[in-house]
C-alpha cells in the first residue's frame, strides 16, 4: 500500500474505523448528524489515495443526482492538490441507482429488445399508456383507478416480480388482479413504443446478470469497492442488484440508519439494513455515535423517542455540545391559535438576529400547512415550502377555487377549461377545441359557446346555475361543500385508491375550514389572487415550511413541530394499514423531525382542530402517544 495523501486525522476514531475498514463487508450505521456524508467521501479519498484502485473501479451509490454530485465533489475537494484522482481520465462510478443501471445496460439493448436509442418514459407518460391499454382491453377507468395499476406494476417492479409471479399471486377479484392482467401488455406495449419505465431499469440490468454470467462477471470483477448511502432505504431490486454486484471482490460498505427508515410507502424495506450481517458473508458493523449537530437536550429527547422502538438496531449517541435548551412543548386552543403561537416566536427569533433561513416547521400532513401559510403572509414573514406546493397553488385546491369562479362569473372561460371534464363527462380535447371556435367566431365566452352546442353539459351547466343562485344567501363555506359534492370532484377522489388522494381530500377539508374567515365569495377570490401574487415574489430569505419526510438530510437552528396529536403523529392512516409497525414507522419519523434541529426544538399540539369541511364540527384531539416517550429532564411544557 502506498503512503496516503488523504489526512485521515480529521476523523474521529469511529469515523477513522470506518474509513479503514476497506475489505470485506461492512455497515456504518450513521445516526443523525454523525457524520454520515464524511464518512463516505472521506473512505472514497482514502480507497484512492491509498493506490488501493482507481477513481473508476469504485461503485458509490446514492438516491438522488444531487446527493451524488455532492459525493463527488466532495471527494474531489479532498484530494484537492493530488493529481491521482484525476490522471486515469476515466468517468466515476457515483450516482443514483437508477443511472447507474442505466450506464450498464444501455450498451446491452438488444438483449432486452430495445434499440440504441430507447427513451424512458416518466410517470404521466406511465398513466397515459395504462390508461389506454384498460381502454383497449374495455376495462372502465372510473370503477378502476388507473393510477391504482400503476401502483400494483411499480410495487412488482421495486419487488423483482414478474408478469408470471403477479397472475399467480394477485388477490382474487381485486384492483391487484386486474393490474397483474394490465401488467402483460403494458409490458409489450412498452417494447412495441422502444422505451422502458423506471422500475425496468433495474429489473433488466438483473435480468442480464442472471442470464448472461461473462456480464455479470465483468462488473463484479471491474468494481473492487462497493458503497451504498442511505441503505435503510433500498427495495428488494435495489438489494438484488447490490448483492450481486459485491460477490467479486467481496468489498461493500453500505451507510444507513434505520432509525430514520420512514419510506416504506414507498417500497424501501427495513428488513435489508436490519439483516445486513445476514445478507453478507463476515459483515463487521461499526456504528458511529458523536453528534455533531444537535445540543445535548435535543440529542437525549430524540434518543429517548425512538428507544421504545423494537425493530431497530442498538445504539447509543452522544454529543460535546452543551445540553442547550430544552425540548419545548406547549399545548394551543386550536391550530389558528398554533400559528399565532409559532409566527410569534419566529418574528422574535429574527428580530434577535435569527435569519429566516435557519428556522422551519415540520409538518406530518400537508393539509397543516395552510394556517402557518396564512399567518406568515399576515406578518409580512416570506417563506417557502418544501415537500409540496403552496396551499393556494395545490391542484385540488385550484380546481375547487376554478369551480368557485365558475359559479360567480358565468363566463370565466379559464375556470371552465380548467374543470369542465374534471370529474370526467366525455368532454374531449376536440370538443373544448370546437367551444373555443365558436367563442371566436360569434365573440363570445367559451362558456357561452358551450351552452349553445352541447347537451352532454345540460346537467353540469344547471348544477353552476344553482350554485350561483347561492351566492348571497348561503355561507361560502356550504356553497363550496355542495359544489364539491354535487360537482362529482370528492366522489372522484374517494374512488381513487391513490393515497395522493387521500390527501387531497385531508386538503379539501383544510380548505372548507378556512372558508368561515371570508363573508362572501368574491372577498375569498381577492385574497387568494393576492396570496398567489405575493408569494411569487423572489426573496432570498424564507422560513421553511416541509413535511417531515422532505425535511431528511437537512439541518436547522431552530424547529417547529406541530399536530403533535393523535391521527396526525401518528398519522391514522399509517396505524390503520400497518398496525405496531406502521407506529414504529411514525416513531421514526418524530425522530427524524426532532433530529433536524441543532439549537431549538419546538413541539406544539392543539386541544381541538376545526373540521368544519368534510368531517364537520369540532375534532376534539388527544395528545400523541409519543409524548409519553419524551425524557421529562430534556423537556419543558409551557
Amino acid at each position: 500500500m502506498t503512503e496516503t495523501i488523504f489526512d485521515i486525522s480529521l476523523l474521529n476514531d469511529e469515523q477513522r474505523m470506518a474509513v479503514q475498514e476497506t475489505e470485506g463487508a461492512v455497515l456504518v450505521v450513521a445516526g443523525a448528524g454523525t457524520g454520515k456524508t464524511k464518512v463516505l467521501t472521506s473512505r472514497i479519498a482514502y480507497i484512492v489515495s491509498s493506490g488501493l484502485c482507481t477513481v473508476d473501479e469504485i461503485l458509490a451509490v446514492t438516491f438522488t443526482n444531487k446527493a451524488a454530485k455532492e459525493m463527488g465533489d466532495r471527494a474531489t475537494a479532498l484530494l484537492s492538490g493530488a493529481d491521482i484522482y484525476f490522471r486515469f481520465g476515466n468517468r466515476p462510478w457515483i450516482g443514483t441507482f437508477h443511472s447507474l443501471a442505466l450506464r450498464i445496460i444501455r450498451p446491452l439493448h438488444e438483449k432486452f429488445y430495445r434499440t440504441a436509442n430507447f427513451s424512458i418514459i416518466d410517470a404521466t407518460d406511465q398513466l397515459r399508456i395504462v390508461k389506454k391499454i384498460m381502454h383497449d382491453l374495455g376495462f372502465d377507468d372510473k370503477k378502476h383507478s388507473p393510477k391504482s395499476m400503476v401502483y400494483y406494476i411499480n410495487k412488482w417492479k421495486d419487488q423483482c416480480q414478474t408478469v408470471d409471479y403477479a397472475k399467480k399471486n394477485a388477490q382474487k377479484f381485486s384492483n391487484e388482479e386486474l393490474a397483474s392482467k394490465i401488467y402483460a401488455h403494458y409490458q409489450d406495449l412498452l417494447r412495441s413504443l422502444d422505451t422502458i419505465d423506471f422500475g425496468d431499469i433495474l429489473m433488466y440490468c438483473l435480468e442480464i446478470f442472471a442470464y448472461n454470467s461473462d456480464t455479470l462477471k465483468e462488473y463484479q470483477n471491474k468494481f473492487k469497492y462497493i458503497m451504498i448511502d442511505e441503505y435503510q432505504d433500498t427495495n428488494m431490486s435495489q438489494y438484488l442488484w447490490i448483492k450481486m454486484l459485491s460477490q467479486g471482490h467481496g468489498n461493500i460498505c453500505c451507510v444507513g440508519d434505520d432509525d430514520q427508515a420512514i419510506y416504506s410507502w414507498r417500497g424501501a424495506d427495513i428488513g435489508n439494513i436490519l439483516k445486513f450481517e445476514n445478507s453478507f458473508k463476515n459483515a463487521k458493523v461499526i456504528r458511529l455515535g458523536k453528534n455533531y449537530r444537535s445540543t445535548g437536550n435535543i440529542l437525549k429527547t430524540a434518543s429517548t423517542l425512538i428507544s421504545n422502538n423494537e425493530m431497530r438496531m442498538q445504539k447509543s449517541f452522544w454529543t460535546d455540545e452543551e445540553a442547550g435548551l430544552p425540548v419545548i412543548i406547549k399545548v394551543l386552543h386550536d391550530s389558528v391559535e398554533e400559528a399565532q403561537f409559532v409566527a410569534a416566536l419566529i418574528a422574535n427569533k429574527y428580530k434577535n438576529g435569527v435569519t429566516l433561513n435557519d428556522m422551519a416547521i415540520l409538518v406530518r400532513a400537508t393539509f397543516q400547512t395552510r394556517a402557518f401559510e396564512e399567518r406568515l403572509l399576515a406578518m409580512g414573514v416570506p417563506y417557502t415550502v418544501i415537500g409540496g406546493m403552496r396551499f393556494y397553488e395545490r391542484k385540488e385546491v385550484k380546481d375547487a377555487i376554478a369551480y368557485l369562479r365558475l359559479a360567480m362569473n358565468p363566463d370565466d372561460g379559464i375556470a371552465f377549461d380548467r374543470i369542465v371534464n374534471l370529474p370526467k363527462r366525455g368532454i374531449g380535447s376536440t370538443t373544448i377545441a370546437k367551444f373555443y371556435d365558436i367563442a371566436r367566431e360569434q365573440n363570445i365566452s367559451i362558456p357561452k359557446a358551450a351552452r349553445q352546442v352541447s347537451k352532454k353539459l345540460e346537467d353540469f351547466f344547471n348544477q353552476v346555475d344553482r350554485w350561483r343562485e347561492m351566492i348571497g344567501t348561503e355561507s361560502l363555506k356550504d356553497i363550496m361543500e355542495r359544489i364539491l359534492n354535487e360537482s362529482g370532484y370528492l366522489a372522484m377522489l374517494r374512488g381513487s385508491k391513490n393515497l395522493e388522494d387521500e390527501a387531497r381530500l385531508e386538503t379539501l377539508d383544510e380548505l372548507l375550514s378556512s372558508l368561515h374567515d371570508f363573508s362572501d365569495p368574491a372577498e375569498f377570490l381577492d385574497y387568494v389572487g393576492l396570496v398567489l401574487d405575493h408569494t411569487s415574489a423572489k426573496i432570498q430569505e424564507r422560513v421553511v415550511i416541509s413535511t417531515i419526510h422532505a425535511s431528511k438530510g437537512l439541518e436547522f437552528r431552530i424547529v417547529f413541530i406541530p399536530g403533535f396529536e393523535e391521527n396526525i403523529i401518528p398519522h391514522q392512516r399509517s396505524i390503520m394499514e400497518k398496525g405496531e409497525l406502521g407506529v414504529e414507522e411514525e416513531r421514526r419519523l418524530c425522530y427524524v423531525a426532532i433530529t433536524r434541529a441543532k439549537k431549538e426544538a419546538y413541539i406544539t399540539l392543539c386541544q381541538a382542530r376545526k373540521m368544519f369541511g368534510l368531517g364537520g364540527g369540532w375534532n376534539y384531539s388527544r395528545p400523541s402517544r409519543f409524548l409519553q416517550n419524551l425524557p421529562k429532564e430534556s423537556v419543558k411544557i409551557l
